[in-house]
C-alpha cells in the first residue's frame, strides 16, 4: 500500500500565494502544508520514497524540492478534478493505497486508525467539524464534505448533507485495500461510461465523494474511522489566518 497525494490544481483562492508555488507548498504554521502532512505519513510508518504524488500546476517545483517521490502529471488538470487525478495514477493503486488531498493538515494518528482498521474502504471523519466553521466566513457549512454513518458504516458522503444530521466531516484521508481499490477502479470505469454527470457535476469534474456516493447507493459498504479534531482544511486566506486557532482547539 502506497501513499497517493493528489495535489495537481492551482489553489487560486489562496491568490498571490501561489503564484509561484503550488498549493500544497504554501507555508501555514510556519511551514508548507506538504510538510505536515509528510509527518502525518511517516508517524503513520510511511516514508518520503512511498509517496506516489500527483502533481500539475507548478510540477518542476514540486520535483525539485522533493526528488524522493514517484511523480504522476496530470496534463489536463485546469479541465478535470480531484477524481480524475487519482486516476491518473492507476498503475499505482491495484495493491491498495492510502489517499489524501493536499491542501490539508492532520494528525498521524487519524493515518494509523485508518490503515489499521480490518475494512476495505475506510474514510476519515473529523467529528468536531463544526467548530471549524464558526469564523469561517469564505468556505462555510454547505461546503463541508460531510458523512453520515451507522455506527461505523458511512451511509451517505455529500456536501448536501444537513449540518444537524452530519456524523462529521471527510477530512480528504481514505484507505482502499487492494480489493477495495478493484471495485472503486471498476465502478469508475462503469460510471464514466453511463454517466455524464456524478452529483450535480459533469463527470470530469466530479469530486471522489461523488464517485463514493454512487457506489454507495449502489450497495458498496465504506467505513469511517473518527478524529475528534486534528485536522484543517486550507483553502482560502481567512483560513490560513485561523490555522493556529483550529490546531490548538478540538475536543
Amino acid at each position: 500500500m502506497r501513499p497517493v497525494l493528489i495535489g495537481a490544481g492551482r489553489g487560486s483562492r489562496l491568490e498571490h500565494r501561489t503564484e509561484e508555488v503550488p498549493k500544497t507548498l504554501v507555508h501555514v504554521m510556519g511551514r508548507p502544508m506538504l510538510d505536515w502532512i509528510l509527518e502525518a505519513l511517516e508517524e503513520a510508518g510511511f516514508t518520503r520514497r512511498d509517496i506516489v504524488f500527483v502533481c500539475g500546476y507548478k510540477a518542476d517545483v514540486l520535483r525539485a524540492r522533493y526528488p524522493e517521490f514517484t511523480y504522476v502529471e496530470n496534463d489536463d488538470w485546469e479541465n478535470n478534478n480531484i477524481l480524475e487525478s487519482l486516476v491518473y495514477a492507476r498503475e499505482y493503486l491495484g495493491g491498495g493505497f492510502l489517499s489524501s488531498y493536499t491542501d490539508i493538515v492532520y494528525r498521524g494518528s487519524a493515518v494509523k486508525d485508518a490503515v489499521a482498521a480490518p475494512h476495505d474502504k475506510v474514510l476519515v471523519c473529523d467529528t468536531d467539524w463544526r467548530r471549524r466553521y464558526v469564523r469561517r466566513t469564505k468556505h462555510p457549512e454547505s461546503d463541508a464534505e460531510k458523512m453520515r454513518a451507522d455506527g461505523e458504516r458511512v451511509v451517505e458522503v455529500s456536501r448536501t448533507i444537513q449540518s444537524e444530521d452530519a456524523s462529521g466531516e471527510f477530512i480528504g484521508v481514505a484507505k482502499f485495500t487492494a480489493d477495495g481499490a478493484k471495485e472503486m477502479l471498476a465502478a469508475y470505469d462503469e460510471a464514466k461510461k453511463v454517466c455524464p454527470t456524478l452529483g450535480d457535476r459533469p463527470f470530469q469534474k466530479a469530486y471522489l465523494i461523488h464517485l463514493w456516493q454512487w457506489m454507495i447507493e449502489r450497495g458498496s459498504v465504506f467505513h469511517r474511522v473518527n478524529t475528534p479534531g486534528g485536522y484543517m482544511e486550507l483553502d482560502t486566506l481567512e483560513d490560513l489566518s485561523l490555522a493556529e486557532t483550529w490546531w490548538q482547539g478540538g475536543s
